[in-house]
């Protein structure tokens, strides 16, 4: 029985081990080409961020929730990605390597966690391929005269036993992105930032035509009988919910961090280039378009070219049709980009068959990886209309930007012994890694800066590992607290009575812990790091990061939460029956160290 239970108490453990920040990059070598740039990731994060959404949101929000405030929704919509987006970029620089959140996770959180990031990112990124290829068809009917004067292989095509139309369209792009990406990322963020430039010049043509004839004709919008907020400060912050969405995108920068020549400058400066400029031509376009045409008498399904076709510039319609099929193909390569790279990162970690692992000779790049996801959106978009399951790519972003908030928090107040730290590459430490020492199991013995064990620890190294222990309690108590303060807001059917004293609960729990953390102060190694970015208002601004988040996902709805759960459970299975097994860190020991 003893034997048993030591086993059984070995398999818990295993759920929460984590990787050393060394062993990021495959032992023998495989690694991605580090080709990009700034502009390669600007483009990239731009293409991703910037989808046909944006054509279709203004009109919608600005009916039914912000009004001529639209405007204010998106920059708020904007400062609350910002959050997410200043988390990525420290997390980036100090582990630069695939894998994104899926990476920072199993370094910071544990494996099991990791694993569950890993797979609803692929979900997240397959159906948001999968539907954003779907879209391009209905948008390339302008240009034909009509859906029925399409071509054959560009038309959705009624069977007659299946329930939606099967779109050849769809599936022919993208298997071409697929081919695309295949060739390189050198070439394919070459090929993403074209389509990006072109896009970006017909938002600022809706910008600059549409101020000239709003300066023309008075701007009529903004004349309204309820004034600039008809539904209150409430509508804008519901619309900002909304369109929180439409920034989604600056994850795929964070995905390339393994190909990126100078991480620890260039991550930072593609998300906040990225970010920016979205937001910008976000507001821009929103201030011109609600000024041209009253918010209540907008197209819900064409708001930009229905007020332009107002004003007698028909032909309008076809530069605005031009961008949205831009804009979908630039999201198509946005979307399809990260996938591979994370089941990569996966397949190196032992989670996945080592052969999802392999990266071209010549093009450096995970090409059975691409190959292999690519295929599979391409079904999924020839077959499904995804639109129904879009909430589940709401779920994967938003698990995926509470889980890097988190490991946040971990990173400067209790972060990983092994952790390099000043954003070293990890090839460089790898003798960190895989020495014959101190388990994870041994961390709460070992937990603090004690390089050697059989050495007395001094008294401040003492101070520093009941310090760690402290805060490692009071991160747990924020989770915890979102966890009580998010359901009591969201869920209006519940007693007034419960609401306010689950709210209060809640509320002082969350802000207590934050306080304590202020207080106690910041892992003396990891507020050494000065090479990288780093984050500011910490821990502020990561716990703000994780009360929205939580606040968005507990709105999904239940239908997007069985369906997500759903896959969540198989996922769980397959880590239960391969991957905890197969896990590169099973049997592992590694050294700790001292930090300098």
């Amino acid at each position: 029985m003893q034997q048993g239970s030591r086993l059984s108490w070995s398999d818990l453990q295993s759920l929460a081990r984590r990787k050393p920040a060394a062993s990021a990059a495959a032992a023998d070598g495989r690694r991605l080409a580090k080709t990009l740039s700034v502009p390669h990731l600007t483009a990239i994060g731009v293409g991703s961020t910037i989808g046909a959404g944006i054509y279709v949101l203004v009109g919608t929000v600005a009916r039914e929730h912000a009004g001529p405030a639209l405007t204010l929704s998106f920059l708020i919509a904007g400062i609350a990605a910002a959050l997410s987006a200043l988390c990525y970029a420290e997390l980036s620089c100090r582990f630069p390597s695939a894998g994104s959140a899926y990476h920072y996770s199993y370094i910071c959180i544990g494996e099991s966690v990791a694993w569950l990031i890993g797979w609803a990112l692929i979900l997240e990124y397959t159906i948001g391929g999968s539907s954003v290829a779907r879209g391009i068809s209905p948008n390339l009917a302008l240009f034909f005269g009509g859906q029925d004067k399409l071509p054959f292989f560009l038309a959705q095509v009624h069977v007659k036993w299946l329930d939606t139309p099967v779109d050849p369209c769809a599936a022919i792009l993208v298997l071409i992105v697929t081919a695309l990406l295949c060739l390189g990322i050198k070439e394919s963020s070459l090929v993403e930032g074209v389509i990006t430039i072109a896009n970006v010049a017909i938002m600022l043509f809706i910008i600059c035509a549409g101020g000239w004839l709003g300066f023309q004709n008075g701007w009529p919008g903004y004349d309204v009988p309820k004034g600039y907020f008809p539904n209150g400060a409430s509508g804008v912050f519901s619309g900002s919910a909304t369109l929180f969405f439409a920034y989604i995108g600056f994850d795929a920068v964070a995905s390339t961090a393994e190909e990126v020549k100078n991480p620890q400058r260039d991550l930072p400066w593609g998300m906040c280039l990225t970010l920016s400029l979205c937001c910008f031509l976000y507001m821009m376009v929103s201030v011109v378009i609600v000024g041209l045409v009253p918010y209540y008498a907008m197209d819900p399904d064409t708001p930009i070219s229905s007020a332009f076709a107002q004003y007698g510039m028909q032909w309008a319609a076809y530069v605005i049709s031009s961008g949205a099929v831009l804009a979908l193909i630039a999201s198509l390569i946005g979307a399809i980009l990260p996938q591979p790279r994370i089941v990569m990162a996966m397949a190196r970690d032992g989670l996945l068959p080592p052969i999802f692992s392999a990266v071209g000779q010549r093009t450096q790049v995970p090409t059975l990886s691409t190959i292999l996801t690519g295929i599979c959106a391409a079904i999924l978009a020839f077959f499904m209309d995804v639109s129904q399951l879009a909430g589940m790519v709401s779920v994967g972003t938003l698990l995926a930007f509470t889980m890097v908030a988190i490991s946040l928090l971990i990173v400067r107040y209790a972060p990983p012994n092994d952790m390099p730290m000043g954003g070293a590459d990890p090839s460089s430490v790898e003798s960190l890694a895989l020495h014959a020492g101190h388990s994870e199991a041994d961390e709460g013995i070992l937990e603090g800066p004690f390089g050697n064990v059989d050495e007395a620890p001094t008294a401040s190294e003492i101070a520093n590992m009941v310090r760690r222990q402290k805060a490692k309690r009071y991160i747990v108590m924020v989770c915890f607290g979102v966890i009580i303060f998010v359901p009591a807001v969201s869920f209006s059917s519940l007693p007034f009575s419960i609401r306010c004293t689950t709210c209060a609960l809640g509320g002082l729990l969350l802000l207590g812990a934050s306080i304590v953390l202020s207080c106690i102060g910041q892992d003396t190694s990891s507020s050494r790091q000065t090479e990288g970015f780093m984050c500011p208002f910490v821990p502020v601004l990561p716990v703000c990061c994780i009360l929205i988040n939580a606040y968005l996902l507990m709105n999904l709805g239940s239908h997007t939460w069985i369906r997500v759960s759903v896959w969540l459970v198989a996922g769980a299975l397959i880590y239960l029956f391969y991957g905890r097994n197969h896990s590169s860190l099973t049997g592992t020991a590694y050294e700790r160290v001292s930090p300098a």
